[in-house]
């Protein structure tokens, strides 16, 4: 409970022990007690090697576990990460491994050997073991000898030692950068080393200087204190110290302890304390860690480490809204904030390829990276210093190393565009970018050092920096301060202190500086005093009186430079003056100190939990000048407390006067308050009182003022004033509200407002993606447009069509509905939208776009248009690419132009006689082909007669058409022998149709007709058809003839020609090759000029005038055969 109660202050670790019990068990005096975290046990060993383990069970300790060896005393036991498995060493070899439910897994005797140490590797598959000599082994996880661990540390050491400590930090909460050192290995002669791994060629070496008795990581391996003692400079006795150390080595405090005898350190589970063994006494020492942390507007940016991920997580916590950004950092060093902005400093990645321009300082190593407060990269600097110290102005950027330090005037995203942040240019030219080493003494014109890659080092280094808008100050180890001035860097003073500083900051009119040196002591030095010291000599800068210890946070108030507040231990102090208020309980970080009022966060317990901030951790204090003023005003009056604000004065306090005489009403005294803290919006608010004649109005209206709208709105309709409550609700944005009062009362102005409330609200819920109550709204609020958006996301394309047919003609909003349903594909609807709109180009685009070509073409020519051919050969070449020839073809002939399709046509016909298919299939397109011709004759007679309407006569016009034709054609062959592939094709199959019926006369007649077509069909065909019907017809001359040319042609194989010839021996050894009878063959001649007509019919040649004549395809029969048909034999039309 006590805990609870502390954690409402803001104590981060409060004082008072949860519970004491003596554990009763032991005989002989304790030696070695570990803690398994898992399963919360504590195993204990006394010196007569009884180990004993305890568990906590209904609020009392009780032994689970009892061993005993009887043989030699344990000197060392270690629980592996997972608390599954215990490793129990003796003093005389003896080695045993159990499990967490007392088992034994494993027992093993080491020979000669005196063990006093053992460690777990953090995957527990190693075992270090410490020997008496100082040496270490190691075993693997059964037992098995592995190696002898080099010690580095221990070079040029002579004399016995032995080992203080060695302890594994298991990675439990992560690592504070990619291959961290987490090894530690201590002897009791002060020398350490810090490795990366077990094997590890280079580790860190510390000497401590010290005598060593204990070492141990903290939580999450960030920090190693190390335990003991050291021989004081002017004193015989030893003084007992704890040390502070970095993975990498680094020292960061150093912790004197009262008593005789330090024997032990040990880090609470959290990392906030420490609990140290002195004598018969256990001190607690609070740890205030030095988080990576800012605040700027309104958010907390707060960083830490997770097992899961070898980069930092970076959290920008909004607290104004509670919204949190997370962004992961490789190797972060710092975060530094000002105003709306934040810094954050980290190592360049090496595998990455930097930017030409970026790294041009030759593979910089690290980077400043400036974001917004969610977490946006806005701009970036590679540089080649380590930025150990980072400060931040609103609009500069300052980072020290040890020898040199960097300003960067960086640009604010306000005034640039995203594409504008991008290309600014990161070259160092305009002065933007500047390095002055600090044993250089720059003047205003002095540009910063050309080769920032060699920086000498220096014999003084820099241990803290801190600037203003126009100061820079720079802090070294000497105790030495330089001041320079900003923005052009020049050094306008040196100052000398007594202490090294390690932290130092700025009041808001620069003229005071605060300095935290390195054990916690804060001082004050006043830059612009001056006076005359003992030699006479006139002296700027004094070190002010005040002086306070064991301080790790201050902060000066933003707008006045005597207001500051601090921490010390867990009390937080504000001074006005450098006089101190009364303290508050608390251990919350400092964020921001304006208006009288601090902001503090208690990042303790922000980090237990960081992926769930919780708003309770963020405290507002109000310091004692407003909490007076407040009391005053409340319990005394508004005369008194104005006096003690005139006495006081600040604008946070005058605003709260101006508030509380609003509440009672007295106008001129709030009037002038508000002039007073310059409140303009306040002054015209007063006037705008004054002006009003009813009092209750007035009271309304300063409830409205102050956020009390609820109340505001009843006082409203309480005065009968509906308009006004819902003018206010208007002000609000709270239309629900709105609505109720709308539908409350009854006006003949509210249908406008109904539809602008229904609408407001529709917007909500579209806002929000809740379209489906956003429909109902709109609907209500006859909100075309915007239901029309909703109807499109709910893809509700009925409610939408049925939108498009209730709108007029024209509407604006026609369009943008086509749009949407072209957009799923709707071609008809859309085509709908558009006409109705007319836009009948965009229709067209839109079939286009859709592949509904035929419905373009349809549009193009009822509408007129001029483009349909390119249309056409734009959706002609799509059909093709997929092979859809034959739509191809009736693309061509809906638009009239047949002779494309009769080209298509003929390709097709063609095609399929080269694929052997049946005949009638090929003769059927071969006529489709000439129909698609003799239609497009048609149509250009047609269309010159329209041309040359009641000009000339008809032949004249006839002429025209065919000389337009004439001049229009490439492809004459098409035009001109139209029917020749449907004749050749109507032949063949004449013949054979002769052949089987048993005509064979008129059979080989015909089947000689098919001489003039070898251009259409294969000539083997042919000529095998003519040799078969005149053997049939016994004209063997005829027979004989077709023989010859079949062996003659070169289309066949040498096999096919033999077949052939074997055939001929045989038919011809039988019978002479001659006809029997004279046929009309000498008619027949093989092409010329005055070729007779042949009849469609028979095959036989017309000698007779008198012949019929087909109206479609020009060819003749003769009158005798054609009786018996009703369609012309070779085009199919019917005979009329």
């Amino acid at each position: 409970m006590q805990a609870e109660d502390a954690k409402l202050k803001g104590l981060a670790a409060p004082s008072n022990l949860s519970m004491n019990q003596t554990l009763d068990g032991h005989n002989g005096s304790v030696q070695v007690v570990t803690w398994n975290e898992q399963f919360q046990k504590l195993t204990t060993s006394d010196q007569n090697g009884l180990i004993i383990v305890w568990v906590l069970y209904k609020g009392t300790w009780y032994e689970e576990m009892i061993n005993n060896r009887n043989k030699s005393v344990v000197r060392s036991m270690s629980w592996n990460a997972d608390g599954q498995k215990i490793c129990i060493v003796y003093e005389d070899g003896a080695v045993i491994v159990g499990s967490v439910d007392g088992n034994r897994i494993w027992g093993k005797d080491l020979k000669g050997i005196q063990l006093c140490h053992v460690a777990w590797s953090p995957d527990s598959k190693i075992l270090l073991f410490g020997m008496a000599n100082g040496e270490i082994h190691l075993y693997d996880n059964q037992g098995n000898f592995i190696v002898k661990m080099s010690l580095s540390c221990l070079v040029n050491v002579t004399g016995a030692l032995s080992i203080a400590g060695m302890h594994w930090y298991a990675g439990t909460k992560g690592y504070v950068e990619p291959d961290c050192p987490c090894l530690a290995i201590c002897f009791d002669n002060g020398r350490c080393q810090i490795m990366r791994h077990e094997n590890d060629e280079n580790p860190f070496l510390i000497d401590t200087g010290m005598n060593v008795v204990s070492i141990q990581w903290n939580h999450c391996g960030s920090v190693l204190a190390i335990a003991g003692s050291q021989k004081a400079a002017n004193q015989d006795k030893d003084v007992n110290i704890v040390q502070f150390y970095t993975p990498f080595g680094e020292h960061l405090r150093t912790l004197k302890v009262p008593g005789k005898q330090i024997s032990a350190v040990s880090w609470e589970g959290g990392g906030l304390r420490i609990g140290l063994a002195v004598d018969s006494f256990i001190y607690f020492a609070n740890i205030r860690p030095d988080y990576k942390w800012g605040y700027c507007s309104n958010t907390v940016v707060y960083s830490c480490t997770r097992p899961d991920r070898p980069e930092y997580c970076v959290v920008f916590w909004d607290t104004k809204n509670n919204e949190k950004y997370v962004k992961y950092v490789k190797s972060l060093m710092s975060v530094t904030t000002c105003g709306d902005f934040c810094i954050l400093a980290t190592k360049a990645d090496e595998n990455q390829q930097q930017d030409d321009r970026e790294a041009e300082a030759n593979g910089a190593t690290y980077v400043l990276v400036l974001c917004n407060s969610i977490g946006t990269p806005l701009d970036s600097k590679y540089i080649d210093l380590v930025p150990m110290f980072v400060a931040m102005t609103k609009t500069h950027v300052i980072a020290a190393s040890k020898e040199a330090f960097y300003v960067w005037q960086y640009r604010v995203a306000k005034k640039l565009t995203a594409m504008e942040i991008n290309q600014v240019s990161r070259t160092r030219k305009e002065g933007r970018e500047r390095i002055f080493h600090i044993d250089d003494n720059p003047l205003a014109s002095s540009e910063g050092l050309k080769d920032y890659t060699k920086l000498e080092a220096t014999r003084d280094p820099i241990c803290c920096i801190t600037a203003s808008d126009k100061v820079l100050i720079v802090g070294r180890e000497s105790g030495t301060l330089k001041r320079y001035t900003l923005p052009n860097v020049s050094l306008v003073q040196q100052y000398l202190l007594g202490t090294r500083a390690y932290q130092i900051s700025l009041n808001c009119s620069a003229s005071r500086l605060a300095i935290i040196d390195i054990s916690g002591v804060l001082t004050f030095f006043e830059l612009e005093a001056r006076y005359t010291d003992n030699t006479g000599q006139q002296v700027i800068g004094e070190q002010l009186k005040l002086e306070r210890k064991d301080v790790w946070d201050m902060k000066w108030a933003s707008d006045n430079p005597d207001l500051f507040a601090m921490m010390e231990k867990t009390r937080m102090y504000v001074f006005r003056n450098l006089d101190p208020e009364e303290p508050i309980q608390t251990s919350g970080y400092i964020c921001s100190f304006e208006d009288l009022e601090i902001k503090s966060v208690i990042l303790d317990e922000l980090l237990k939990d960081p992926e769930h901030p919780n708003k309770d951790y963020v405290i507002n204090f109000e310091i004692r000048s407003l909490r007076d003023s407040r009391a005053l005003i409340e319990k005394v009056g508004i005369e008194d407390a104005s006096q003690f604000i005139e006495d006081n004065p600040h604008p946070r306090l005058w605003r709260l006067l101006a508030e509380a005489a609003l509440d009672k009403l007295d106008l001129a005294t709030a009037e002038q308050a508000f002039v007073r803290c310059k409140d303009y919006q306040g002054i015209e608010f007063v006037k705008r009182l004054g002006n009003l004649q009813s009092e209750s109005m007035k009271q309304a209206e300063i409830a409205a003022y102050f956020g009390r709208f609820v109340e505001a709105e009843k006082m409203y309709l309480d005065m009968d004033r509906r308009d006004l409550a819902i003018g206010l609700r208007i002000k609000l944005g709270d239309w629900f509200r709105v609505l109720q009062l709308l539908k409350h009362g009854a006006g003949d102005s509210d249908d406008t407002l109904l539809e602008q409330a229904y609408n407001a609200i529709g917007d909500y819920f579209a806002d929000r993606q809740k379209w489906v109550n956003a429909v109902q709204y709109y609907v209500q609020g006859r909100n075309q447009e915007r239901l029309a958006e909703c109807y499109y996301m709910l893809e509700d394309y009925n409610g939408l069509e049925v939108l498009a047919s209730s709108l007029p003609e024209n509407h604006k909003l026609l369009p943008e509905i086509s749009h949407m349903f072209v957009t799923v594909g709707m071609c008809e609807q859309a085509v709908a939208a558009f006409l109705k709109c007319n836009q009948p180009a965009a229709a067209v685009d839109a079939c286009v776009h859709l592949n509904q070509w035929n419905k373009a073409v349809e549009l193009a020519k009822n509408h007129n248009m001029k483009e349909i051919g390119s249309l056409l050969a734009k959706y002609a070449s799509h059909l093709l690419e997929k092979n859809k020839t034959l739509e191809a073809i009736e693309l061509y002939r809906k638009a009239n132009h047949f002779l494309e399709a009769a080209k298509l046509m003929f390709k097709i016909a063609e095609e399929e006689a080269k694929k052997r298919t049946k005949p009638l299939r090929v003769k059927k397109l071969y006529v489709l082909a000439a129909l698609l011709v003799e239609q497009y004759h048609d149509h250009v007679k047609n269309t010159q007669k329209g041309k040359l309407k009641g000009k000339r006569t008809e032949a004249t016009s006839a002429l025209a058409g065919l000389l337009e034709e004439d001049s229009m054609l490439s492809d004459n062959r098409i035009i001109d022998n139209a029917w020749r592939g449907a004749e050749a094709y109507h032949f063949f199959l004449l013949a054979q149709r002769q052949l089987y019926e048993g005509y064979l006369d008129a059979a080989m007649r015909t089947a000689l007709h098919l001489r003039d077509y070898e251009d259409i069909i294969p000539a083997v065909e042919i000529y095998s058809l003519l040799a078969l019907c005149s053997s049939a017809n016994r004209a063997f001359g005829t027979c004989s003839k077709a023989f010859i040319k079949l062996e003659s042609l070169e289309t066949l194989t040498n096999e096919q020609r033999q077949q052939y010839e074997d055939l001929a021996l045989e038919i011809f050894t039988k019978h002479s090759p001659k006809d029997t009878r004279k046929t009309d063959l000498d008619n027949f001649p093989e092409g010329g000029e005055g070729k007779l007509p042949t009849c469609i019919a028979s095959g036989r040649l017309i000698t007779e005038y008198q012949f019929w004549m087909c109206n479609m395809c020009k060819h003749c029969a003769q009158d005798g055969e054609i009786t018996n048909y009703n369609v012309c034999p070779l085009c199919h039309s019917q005979i009329s």
